[in-house]
């Protein structure tokens, strides 16, 4: 195994240590990680170009070979999660910024990190890719339909730019990426293995512009929206398993479409609020961002623990 494999593994395993660290640095020096905040568009496109290095045409077979699983976890990722966000918005009395922004981190698609989390957890990760690939091409016209339909009471929603946004932050990378493999099949093989590693430091770098942009919000508003954040990831889960149990889909699709529901995109939720509404709008992703990659975790060692009993 190389030393790149190696430090991807690492910082994949302590992600959870490592991003909770750097926000508590971007809290405490706000002006070492504020330079950040202009370049969050440049660096969730580095991660999207990345997924599609990693993309093959096996991500989208399961879709014909499996569609009902696949279809009934989109479905539920982009009802469910949305709703327990405006749900939560309207019972915390969250200030319009931070309501559109639990919203809009709701109507993201599913994040990578969700692949690997149903992987340790023994789900079906055939689904997790495909669900997490589907919900990422569909979520140029249903994110901003969603936040359209449920954030418009707080603020003012311009859809179309941000389906152009989505377009030019996420779509046109991924096509770029998957053109590079195809083309590059050698080259990408040979860097695939730093991929890991790039995305990681990305996100790091989303999660610590945003917290150090955020530094006077988080110190009035920080507990109101880590409980909406927890309560939202919470029932994710939750409502993701439930879901799927109740459609009487197997365990290990349950565990996927559970963990791909509950984990959001969350560096593209950051985005788009940082380019369409406000740092502010940005905070519940950033949080999202630091908290899922702690519950998700916690779930595969309860569903380890459990079956070891």
């Amino acid at each position: 195994m190389g030393k790149v494999e190696v430090l991807g593994r690492l910082l994949s395993k302590y992600f959870a240590l490592i991003v909770i660290i750097i926000s508590i640095l971007a809290f405490l020096l706000p002006s070492g990680f504020t330079w950040i905040a202009p370049h969050i568009v440049l660096l969730l496109s580095i991660i999207m170009f990345g997924m599609g290095l990693t993309m093959k045409p096996t991500d989208f077979s399961v879709v014909a070979k499996r569609p009902v699983p696949v279809l009934i976890g989109v479905i539920a990722q982009f009802v469910i999660m949305p709703l327990v966000a405006y749900l939560l918005a309207i019972i915390l009395q969250l200030p319009p910024e931070l309501a559109v922004g639990l919203i809009l981190v709701g109507a993201c698609p599913g994040g990578t990190a969700s692949n690997v989390m149903v992987y340790l957890a023994k789900g079906d990760v055939p689904i997790s890719v495909a669900m997490t690939s589907v919900s990422t091409l569909l979520a140029p016209i249903l994110t901003p339909a969603i936040l359209l339909l449920l954030a418009g009471q707080w603020l003012p929603i311009d859809a179309w730019a941000m389906f152009q946004s989505i377009i030019e932050m996420i779509i046109i990378p991924i096509i770029l990426g998957i053109l590079v493999r195809r083309f590059l099949p050698n080259t990408v093989e040979k860097s695939v293995k730093a991929l890991p590693i790039i995305s990681i430091l990305a996100i790091l770098a989303i999660v610590a512009a945003v917290v150090g942009v955020n530094k006077e919000n988080i110190a009035t508003t920080g507990l109101l929206v880590f409980l909406a954040v927890i309560l939202h990831n919470g029932f994710g889960l939750a409502l993701g398993y439930v879901t799927a149990r109740l459609c009487g889909i197997d365990e290990t699709k349950r565990r996927a479409i559970a963990i791909e529901v509950g984990m959001q995109n969350s560096g593209l939720g950051a985005s788009l609020a940082s380019v369409h509404f406000s740092p502010l709008a940005a905070l519940p992703s950033a949080i999202f961002s630091v908290w899922h990659n702690i519950s998700g975790p916690a779930l595969v060692s309860f569903w380890t623990r459990n079956k070891n009993r």
